[in-house]
């Protein structure tokens, strides 16, 4: 099955502040169908690119079977780390980089590439604020999550 998934983070006072994820998922039925679903979730403390990178995890999570996703982000830290093969090298390094450091956000990333491994992912960008529709209706599910109320708790931000 084929699936299109748009997604955007957001955070309130970057980095540290309220933060949420956004996403929509998208499929097609045999009889022309159009089928959705929006994900979203709020956090008390988080970062822009944490919420990136669960808007993906929250989306592939949601598939109950193998499909062929193409993914939808206005994230370059999330689309470049796969379309410029940084992740691979991250993973091969033991989540260190040569001349910066240690991968930051390592328990998203780890549990990304198991969320993707039974599916067929490509990695989209778009230009965010842009007026692509399904990128703004993600932005208003990740900012809602954020300025929304019963928080959730980021275990990855101390």
């Amino acid at each position: 099955m084929k699936v299109t998934l748009y997604t955007d983070g957001a955070a309130r006072g970057n980095p540290d502040g309220p933060g949420g994820y956004g996403a929509v998922l998208q499929y097609v039925d045999q009889k022309g169908v159009l089928h959705e679903k929006e994900l979203s979730a709020g956090y008390v403390k988080t970062t822009n690119n944490r919420m990136e990178l669960m808007a993906a995890i929250a989306g592939l999570e949601a598939l109950t079977r193998p499909c062929e996703v193409e993914l939808y982000s206005d994230s370059r830290y999330l689309v470049d780390a796969f379309n410029q093969k940084w992740i691979e090298s991250w993973v091969k390094n033991k989540w260190k980089r040569p001349k910066s450091g240690p991968v930051k956000n390592v328990d998203l990333w780890e549990r990304l590439l198991k969320a993707m491994e039974p599916h067929q992912v490509s990695f989209y960008w778009v230009r965010g604020h842009d007026g692509h529709p399904e990128n703004e209706r993600c932005d208003r599910l990740a900012t809602g999550a954020a300025d929304g109320t019963g928080l959730l708790t980021d275990p990855g931000v101390s």
